[in-house]
């Protein structure tokens, strides 16, 4: 255990009292390894965001076993408040519960609040050891930000002062998926302006990953005209306003390593070389395609280096988020090949997705429950997070907002499409992350939380069906401020005719936020015949309507910021053979079947292989039986892809904001 979990948890004595209330403005407690050290030591963290919910929890779970002298779930309940007004809460709450005060401000009392507040709490126990050896004295605002840069990114902006350093910097920062936060960004290029660097748009480039792959990407093609190849990919004036021409020092060998690595992994894609290259060095082949087989081998390679880089147990949600993202560009890379290049590596990238199930399984054991309590102030880390975190963006100045999520939409299909819209949308640009499903990963269960804001325990009446996805994405909204008027919601689009109603309604002065289902990819893997490598071409037939890019550019021309999730993803499954239990399962999905009581759940025959897994976001009486590994409750043998279970692909879903530069 860290010295940073170790000052957190000594706030907590065991057997001190069962009901704690923790005053936490700045959300300390709702760190991933924060409640599982908590868990651990049998306290349960319980955010106060709503007082109606809190007390159904409270009462129904904790209160009643307690006055009844039962074991309650855990042995004592944290309300983690983020503030510090204590009259936000029921009287008979603060009277019981013992008071604990956590603050970033007590924590480092050497550094400014105002800049450690923008900084994301997996930097905290880095921040937590430097803080006590490095800060001799209380720093002020600007030594704050450089005391940070030094001790948690290893950037010294005064160093900078070569291209190549510059470049290694950035590289390094988003290979790790460690963007700079804004504020740190812009102090960096204050301090570069006057310098050589200057003209370079430093603040973009340090702080996103999308826009340096851009960028990187499009200096790339440039850098091999010298060797006079030619990208198929496509650029314009209208893109070049968005993404500048600057020259990458690709030659540099720290650069270069990095470089090989994003070829490898999906960041960057390599160029198509019309023909045999020659004089060519060989470290640019990495980044060039100019034979069929070079791209199989390029899938090969990265299949390898994520299949030794697989999360562990003491792994946090981001490096899940990480890895299925990863993983995903790999799987649409390797789906794009011709038949006769995938075949030979069909088995390791095979072996890779089951390994990765199976790692991400073992992580779930020990992490999923904590992952509903995460905070959402800064992405979601759950699809239930989805509406409270858009709901910040318009406090933040976002007045319209449009939701666009893609049933079923798999990380390896939305790189498809995304790649499809770097190609034929100009000054297109995706802030890419992931957030993970409800388990099962059903519509009803998984989309109904998206669309309410809500854990699935809390629509428990409407958890085998959709049709109050409307009425609770208004709710949500209302209860965030806003008119019926102003909150919109549709449902089964994906065809170009239907713009024309969809404009008419979302152009209305007084419309703020749009909920759109497109059901396209789901209707396409339901009907799939030939595996997830067969859906890939109907995925392009599909893009190629234009339905997707016009129904970005009309929201963009009506003014709404753009975000782009799915319910869940899909896997390729083979059957293990039918459950026949006529109306015992309450859901017949073919990854996961669910019932009403322990002794209904138990009756699934021993010879079909299932686990477990229940979570406590669920109904007591939704009990759900997950078919094994990849599998499927269909004839033994049978290929289908499918939805429902545990797997990297169905769980963890992109979440993404889209930006369109307007001309």
């Amino acid at each position: 255990m860290s010295a940073w979990t170790d000052r957190i948890l000594q706030e907590f004595p065991s057997d001190l009292s069962r009901f704690w209330i923790a005053c936490d403005p700045d959300d300390l407690l709702l760190d991933e390894r924060i409640l599982h050290s908590l868990r651990e030591r049998g306290f349960e963290v319980l955010p106060f965001q709503d007082s109606i919910a809190f007390r159904t929890e409270y009462e129904e779970r904790y209160r009643a076993a307690w006055d009844r002298g039962e074991e309650a779930p855990s042995k004592a309940l944290v309300l983690q408040l983020r503030g510090t007004e204590l009259a936000a809460l029921p009287w008979d709450y603060v009277r019981i519960g013992r008071m604990v005060n956590l603050s970033l401000a007590d924590l480092f009392p050497r550094l400014s609040y105002s800049v450690l507040r923008h900084i994301d709490s997996g930097h905290h126990e880095d921040l937590f050891l430097a803080h006590n050896r490095h800060a001799a004295q209380p720093l002020g605002e600007s030594a704050t930000k450089d005391f940070i840069l030094t001790h948690i990114f290893e950037i010294s902006p005064y160093l900078l002062s070569r291209s190549e350093d510059f470049w290694r910097q950035v590289l390094r920062l988003h290979y790790h998926g460690a963007g700079l936060p804004e504020l740190l960004a812009k102090h960096v290029a204050a301090i570069l302006k006057e310098t050589p660097l200057g003209a370079l748009p430093i603040e973009a480039l340090l702080s996103s990953k999308s826009y340096t792959m851009r960028v990187v990407q499009e200096a790339w093609t440039r850098f091999l005209s010298r060797y006079e190849i030619k990208s198929g990919r496509t650029s314009n004036g209208d893109a070049a306003k968005k993404f500048p021409e600057v020259s990458v020092p690709f030659e540099h060998p720290d650069v270069r390593l990095i470089i090989d690595t994003m070829f490898l992994e999906g960041d960057l894609q390599p160029v198509v070389a019309p023909g045999a290259v020659v004089n060519l060095p060989d470290w640019v082949k990495v980044g060039l395609i100019d034979d069929p087989q070079a791209f199989g081998d390029i899938v090969s390679d990265g299949a390898k280096k994520i299949a030794a880089d697989l999360p562990t147990n003491q792994a946090t949600y981001r490096d899940w988020v990480e890895t299925a993202r990863r993983l995903g560009e790999i799987i649409s890379r390797f789906h794009g090949l011709s038949a006769a290049v995938a075949e030979p590596i069909q088995q390791q990238v095979r072996s890779l997705q089951y390994e990765a199930d199976q790692s991400l399984q073992d992580w779930l054991a020990h992490h999923y429950t904590n992952l509903s309590s995460l905070p959402a102030a800064k992405g979601p880390v759950m699809v239930h997070h989805v509406p409270r975190y858009l709901s910040f963006r318009r406090s933040a100045g976002e007045d319209r907002i449009a939701l666009l999520v893609f049933d079923g939409l798999a990380m390896d299909q939305w790189v498809q499409i995304r790649e499809h819209l770097a190609k034929t949308v100009p000054g297109f640009s995706a802030e890419e992350s992931g957030c993970f499903a409800w388990l099962p990963t059903l519509t009803s269960v998984s989309r109904q939380a998206l669309f309410s804001g809500l854990k699935p325990r809390e629509f428990a009446n409407s958890i085998e069906t959709t049709s109050k996805e409307q009425s609770l994405w208004q709710r949500f909204w209302q209860d965030n401020g806003l008119r019926s008027s102003e909150i919109y919601f549709r449902k089964s689009l994906k065809r170009t005719h239907q713009l024309v109603d969809l404009e008419e309604a979302i152009s209305k002065p007084t419309m703020k936020v749009a909920g759109l289902v497109i059901d396209m990819i789901d209707e396409i893997v339901h009907g799939a015949m030939l595996g997830k490598r067969g859906i890939t071409g109907q995925i392009k037939a599909w893009c190629e309507t234009g339905f997707v890019e016009k129904l970005l550019h009309l929201l963009v021309d009506h003014g709404y910021q753009i975000y782009l999730t799915a319910d869940h993803g899909n896997v390729d499954a083979e059957g293990i053979g039918r459950l026949n239990q006529g109306v015992v399962s309450e859901v017949r999905g073919e990854r996961v079947r669910t019932y009403r009581s322990e002794s209904l759940a138990s009756s699934v025959p021993a010879d079909i292989e299932t686990f477990r897994f229940n979570s406590s976001g669920l109904p007591t009486d939704f009990l759900p039986v997950y078919a094994g590994t990849r599998g499927a409750f269909v004839p033994k043998g049978d290929q289908i892809v499918a939805h429902g279970g545990a797997s990297i692909e169905e769980l963890i879903v992109p979440f993404t904001r889209i930006t369109i530069a307007k001309t």
